[in-house]
């Protein structure tokens, strides 16, 4: 069976779209200074949708309003800790935070004089 390309609502093949858009450095700009609220807002969609929630009801749960919710899915608002803390309740999971590093250094090591 052969893959279908993804199809936006607009009608334009969702590939091409953004290729199109990479290819222009502003665009490139604003994708990257906005590259963690746009990953942030691809999550909040996912798993809202997952749980057939709507943005009405996910306000409802986090106790924030509707404006807000709509906000983090633009993906151009960083919310605060707090804010994805409680997100993450009302989608019945919890918040976890970690760091990736680009760069793999083996650990320095302490001598016992310095430690």
């Amino acid at each position: 069976m052969a893959k279908r390309a993804q199809i936006s609502p607009l009608g334009d093949d969702v590939a091409a779209a953004v290729a199109r858009r990479r290819a222009d450095p502003k665009y490139a700009e604003v994708e990257q200074r906005y590259e963690q609220s746009m990953a942030i807002a691809d999550l909040v969609v996912l798993h809202r949708t997952r749980r057939g929630m709507t943005q009405r009801e996910l306000a409802r749960r986090m106790g924030t309003s509707e404006t807000a919710v709509a906000r983090l899915e633009s993906g151009f608002h960083l919310p605060s800790t707090e804010t994805l803390r409680r997100l993450a309740a009302a989608l019945g999971g919890r918040l976890t935070i970690g760091i990736e590093f680009r760069e793999t250094h083996a650990p320095r090591r302490r001598s016992r004089a310095n430690a």
